[in-house]
């Protein structure tokens, strides 16, 4: 990995430091942690993955000549319309022009993107001779692209590779084209996962498919990226951030997984492990020390260049690792979402973007899931610069909670559900829309049905 930012060295060597410092006596010690303790049956072994990794200002510039480094001669450059004519895509076509490099564009994209998205851009595809992609865009943009490159390469349509009983659980049996992806959020980290999630049409919901193959070759995160995001959108995709390390951080252990025989057949999203943890924790402290800033003063560029490589590392930690029930909760929030649009972002209602959709019923989660893991729920809170003077861990949802709804007050998220439409009728229609993401509850560190799920609802209906 290359790293340039000088504002991001002390941050970015601190998390580095812990892990090339730890001899093999530390490492086993820490891998060897109660909450690590292996379970007959299963794993006793875990795998990470992340892409080549290049973080700094103005690294945009640097994708014709990691193109080239690849062997690609003819690239898909997929994008939104919103960036089609900024200078963001411009900076990255006149990088590959510099290279050599012929570029064709798809930009046909919706953001919160579904499988008609993806059918699209593997038109697009099939269309013409490439032999490499670059996705410039936000977790739409990135997922879009992987899925397309998976049907490109593999064939079948996007419900063929969802796992039963939403779709066929088609694998992916072999590698993709190269992939660069060049975030322009400060929240998805999907340029560093090897998932895609994307609204199933004929189901109207969200729905994860993954393999290994789709984790993209390279990843640019040129921080310059958010410089004009308005606040809610950085609000937004950093409560994204924020979850996506809390989820993975309080996630099952990868130790209580089924072993898997094959180490080809391993996914990536496998439960928290002791790398997944050195990332999450990091991010965690970014957001405690940085979302509040990168929200109120577009300015702050110190702010939103610690909240991108905060996504990022948060990207690396769930990647590795999975989200749980916050995640899980946001699909039926946006599946069953009505007659609402959001400040900061140009799409027809209904739309809730995805950030909030997952922090706003994090609260409430949270105060259920501390039951089983109550000292890691209280360190997150710490992490994210809670007050936890005096509480024990009998308190760690509590102090957890207050301190994601303290956030959510001082960067302007909404109050619960209720300012999303939804009310005390629509509890019930949620949770049955939310119990299908058997994979995302069954990460949680505590087992939850239907009825557990109504009640988290209906806690996240308002907070103050």
């Amino acid at each position: 990995m290359v790293f340039y930012n000088e504002g991001m060295n002390c941050e970015i060597r601190s998390v580095w430091r812990i892990i090339h410092s730890a001899d093999f006596g530390q490492q086993e010690s820490f891998m060897g942690c109660q909450y690590h303790a292996p379970h007959d049956q299963c794993a006793d072994s875990f795998t990470v993955a992340m892409p080549r990794l290049t973080v700094g200002r103005g690294t945009l510039r640097e994708v014709g000549e990691r193109s080239a480094a690849l062997g690609i001669t003819r690239i898909a450059l997929f994008t939104d319309p919103g960036l089609l004519h900024g200078p963001l895509v411009a900076i990255v076509r006149e990088s590959l022009a510099s290279a050599g490099i012929d570029v064709g564009i798809f930009s046909d994209i919706r953001i919160e993107p579904d499988d008609d998205s993806v059918d699209r851009g593997h038109a697009f595809l099939a269309d013409e001779q490439f032999n490499g992609l670059v996705s410039v865009g936000g977790g739409s943009v990135i997922d879009t692209a992987k899925a397309a490159l998976v049907l490109h390469c593999h064939g079948g349509k996007a419900l063929d590779y969802f796992a039963a009983p939403i779709g066929q659980g088609k694998p992916i049996s072999g590698p993709l084209l190269p992939h660069i992806a060049c975030p322009t959020t400060s929240g998805t980290g999907s340029e560093c996962t090897s998932i895609s999630v994307l609204r199933v049409r004929e189901l109207d919901c969200k729905f994860v498919f993954a393999s290994p193959a789709m984790l993209p070759t390279v990843a640019i995160v040129d921080p310059q990226c958010c410089d004009s995001l308005p606040a809610n959108v950085v609000a937004s995709t950093g409560f994204d951030l924020c979850c996506h390390a809390l989820e993975c951080y309080t996630a099952r252990a990868y130790t209580e997984f089924p072993k898997i025989p094959s180490a080809n057949a391993r996914q990536y999203i496998q439960g928290i492990n002791p790398f997944s943890e050195l990332a999450a924790r990091e991010a965690m402290s970014i957001v405690g020390r940085y979302l509040e800033r990168g929200v109120n003063d577009a300015d702050d560029h110190e702010a939103r260049d610690q909240l991108m490589w905060g996504a990022t590392l948060a990207g690396i930690a769930f990647g590795n690792a999975g989200t749980h029930l916050p995640h899980a909760m946001s699909y039926g929030v946006t599946h069953l979402m009505k007659d609402i649009t959001t400040d900061g972002y140009a799409i027809g209602a209904p739309f809730i973007p995805h950030g909030i959709s997952v922090v706003v019923n994090a609260p409430s989660i949270f105060r259920f899931t501390a039951e089983a893991t109550p000292e890691r729920h209280l360190e997150g809170a710490s992490l994210l610069l809670a007050d936890t003077q005096g509480a024990s861990t009998d308190d760690a949802g509590e102090v957890l909670a207050n301190r994601l709804v303290s956030l959510m007050k001082s960067t302007h998220m909404p109050n619960g559900l209720t300012a999303l439409g939804f009310d005390d009728e629509h509890v019930g229609a949620l949770a049955a829309s939310s119990i299908r993401q058997g994979r995302a509850i069954g990460n949680a560190p505590r087992a939850s049905n239907q009825v557990d799920l109504e009640n988290m609802y209906r806690g996240a209906l308002r907070y103050w």
